[in-house]
């Protein structure tokens, strides 16, 4: 094993338990590396990204990227990266818009998302899917009185905040990344939000622990690619913007994976011999390989 995806595994099981936040904040202080990372970018209009980093680099991670949507009476911010960030998420946004945070919503459980809730005015309003409160009651991070950063608002299939062209419009299409993954639509800018469903060209992270699938994820993403028609712009997890036939390139990914994973599997192999032998990267050409091992750890464990 190479140490990329030594520290690519090591960082999934991180997360997966939910202590991302904490540890990775801790280690770095707001470090300069990540404080330069964290930029505010026009994406269209009066939408904008605050952007993250890959998980991989730890020295300049702050967490996934944060969408910044500008409406008549506030700010809407889908995803508050890392614990300790909200202060450098409200200075930035402060150089776009002098109008209060009034809404925060979480994409799903994970603290590289969630981390900063509890720095936000607790008059901000914080909405998620179901599955994703019940997940983040487990953590840590949420016990005690910081309970009261948790979801005060969730749906089950959609919801729609605002109207006119500050509609914002979200989406649980089923198990991927987790069993609450929220996409995040802005149909007057033909924008949609993937939270980390979409974080990155590889292997996602499969979160078994909180209903993640891989099994079921191209037919998530495909379900969304089929109901969302609109769109042009994403903003992903974890990487630059990118496109619908970029997505649609990621579900047919996620089923060439799975069905190698199920072939390897089929045929008696240990997971890594069938990590070793799985390399879409030859057909995915902007693809890494780096996460292969720990989805192929994911799916076999899903497959028992």
């Amino acid at each position: 094993m190479t140490l990329k995806h030594s520290r690519a595994l090591v960082l999934g099981a991180i997360i997966s338990a939910g202590t991302l936040a904490m540890t990775v904040s801790a280690a770095q202080q707001l470090s300069p590396a990540a404080l330069a990372a964290t930029k505010i970018e026009k994406v269209k209009d009066n939408l904008y990204m605050i952007t993250g980093s890959d998980p991989s680099d730890r020295n300049a991670f702050a967490g996934g990227n944060t969408g910044v949507f500008v409406t008549a009476t506030g700010v809407v911010v889908v995803d508050t990266k890392l614990a300790g960030w909200g202060q450098v998420l409200l200075d930035r946004i402060k150089t776009v818009t002098d109008k209060p945070v009034t809404t925060i919503i979480n994409t799903h459980t994970h603290g590289d998302h969630t981390g900063s809730n509890n720095m936000f005015p607790a008059t901000v309003e914080i909405i998620a899917h179901e599955n994703t409160k019940a997940n983040m009651e487990k953590m840590d991070a949420f016990t005690g009185d910081n309970a009261k950063f948790l979801p005060k608002r969730t749906y089950k299939d959609k919801m729609s905040l605002g109207n006119g062209k500050d509609r914002v419009d979200l989406y649980y299409f089923g198990p991927a990344h987790t069993n609450g993954d929220t996409w995040v639509v802005y149909p007057a800018l033909r924008v949609m939000q993937t939270g980390d469903v979409f974080a990155w060209k590889d292997a996602p992270l499969l979160d078994r622990a909180n209903g993640g699938s891989g099994l079921e994820y191209a037919a998530t993403v495909g379900k969304a690619l089929s109901t969302v028609k609109d769109v042009d712009t994403l903003i992903v997890g974890h990487s630059p913007l990118r496109t619908v036939p970029e997505l649609r390139e990621y579900q047919q990914y996620m089923t060439d994976l799975v069905a190698a994973v199920k072939q390897a599997k089929a045929a008696g192999k240990i997971v890594d011999d069938a990590a070793a032998g799985i390399t879409l990267s030859s057909k995915y050409k902007s693809y890494k390989d780096e996460r292969v091992k720990a989805a192929v750890q994911a799916i076999y464990d899903e497959l028992k």
